[in-house]
């Protein structure tokens, strides 16, 4: 039985690794960096998937089963990347770039956002790392979403984007505005108050749930098995619980910093761009693959036919971004396999046409806001933009509306305790 069981986990363990090690060796005998944006996206694909992190649920379970243990896991997430963020900063490793506190943008694009996100039935990262489990409604969405961001960065609603980006309001040097330029306070410092605040917190929560925790024999024989259960088939055959992706997302991040800037993309963890550069590789031409610092390497244009090109200009795309939302894909499918989720379950009709729609609101709310759950609250919060933080502000809210009237099957007069009997 132990035989079986070393071998079920070694398998994944050894194959990750051996990814990571011939990613690494490759970046660096070639010296594209890019390269490692693999790894990295598949490792996100694989934590998402492990303890099944999007971010609709994680708002959308608050009210409906009122379990905030997801929306604590996209917390641990920004807490770890924050602290890490500052440490990396600190030695030089990065440059912090908070996003410009384009404030109308994350408004209107978080009421959008927030809306999309119930009706897909996944934040854009959740619908990747669903469709690698074989989603056919995350499928959908995932359809749905290049077309509402290609609306707004190349079509009809980019002249609403552009107008409301002109209310941009900005540091007195010109910068964007942060928390920590706002109060007055190093990053460094607040990251750490803020990591020691959610540390006091979640071991507060862990005392808690400890002393109203029954004891009985049940419970007392399962955690039995799970100590005898070791911690590589717990970390590759078993589900996860948020804190847990969250930590690991958290680390992850400080690498995946470090390889964006790297190649051309001086920003941490995203997946906007990247769905919507992935469709425009597949449908559009031409276009210039950056994949290095501008002082590195020019953007690569793809080779296309003549014909095709003719009196257009070349659209601008980071091929990290591409490579990661990709992987993510892949690493999600990889954990569903090896843990024996992945399957393809018909769904109703008319949910799978909502969540294409829904998929469309969604992509659209995410290019007028500039980034989505990733890039917005796991990486903009992380780095303490205001912007990004109104953007949360505004998301969760419309989230639970949304959830209240479409999920829940809720009424007005209810909402507002009008239902007098």
């Amino acid at each position: 039985m132990q035989e079986t069981n070393l071998k079920s986990w070694k398998r994944p363990v050894l194959f990750i690794l051996a990814m990571i090690l011939i990613t690494l060796l490759a970046s660096a005998l070639t010296g594209l960096w890019v390269l490692t944006a693999i790894p990295i996206g598949f490792l996100f694909g694989f934590f998402l998937e492990k303890a099944d992190l999007c971010g609709a649920s994680a708002f959308s379970e608050v009210v409906m089963m009122r379990d905030k243990e997801k929306l604590g896991g996209i917390w641990v997430i920004i807490a770890v990347s924050m602290i890490g963020f500052a440490l990396l900063a600190s030695s030089g490793l990065i440059d912090l770039n908070p996003k410009h506190f384009t404030w109308a943008n994350k408004i209107v694009g978080g009421v959008l956002f927030g809306i999309g996100i119930v009706l897909a039935g996944g934040c854009v990262s959740g619908c990747l790392f669903k469709t690698g489990q074989g989603n056919i409604n995350s499928m959908a969405g995932l359809v749905g979403i290049p077309l509402g961001i290609a609306a707004v960065k190349y079509g009809p609603l980019n002249g609403l984007t552009s107008y409301l980006h002109q209310f941009t309001i900005k540091a007195p040097d010109g910068g964007a505005i942060s928390l920590s330029t706002l109060i007055g306070l190093p990053y460094w410092l607040l990251a750490l108050l803020i990591g020691i605040i959610t540390i006091f917190v979640a071991w507060k929560i862990s005392q808690k749930k400890r002393q109203g925790k029954p004891q009985n024999p049940q419970a007392v024989l399962k955690e039995e098995e799970e100590e005898e259960t070791s911690i590589m088939q717990k970390l590759t055959l078993k589900r996860w619980k948020p804190w847990q992706a969250g930590l690991a997302i958290g680390i992850l991040a400080l690498a995946a910093y470090m390889s964006s800037a790297s190649s051309g993309r001086n920003y941490p963890l995203g997946v906007t761009g990247g769905v919507v550069y992935t469709q425009l590789s597949i449908t559009d031409a031409p276009l210039e693959y950056v994949y290095a610092p501008k002082s590195e390497a020019p953007p690569v244009k793809a080779p296309v036919f003549q014909s095709q090109t003719a009196g257009k200009e070349s659209k601008s795309v980071k091929l990290w971004l591409i490579l990661l939302v990709i992987c993510l894909v892949i690493g999600a499918n990889y954990s569903a396999r090896i843990t024996g989720k992945l399957q393809f379950k018909p769904r109703p009709p008319e949910q799978t046409v909502t969540s294409f729609f829904g998929g469309i609101i969604l992509g659209s709310g995410a290019a007028i806001a500039h980034g989505c759950i990733v890039g917005n609250i796991m990486s903009g919060v992380a780095l303490m933009s205001v912007g990004s933080i109104l953007f949360a502000i505004v998301v969760i809210p419309t989230a639970w509306l949304t959830t209240y009237f479409y999920l829940m099957g809720g009424e007005l007069k209810d909402l507002l305790g009008l239902n007098r009997e």
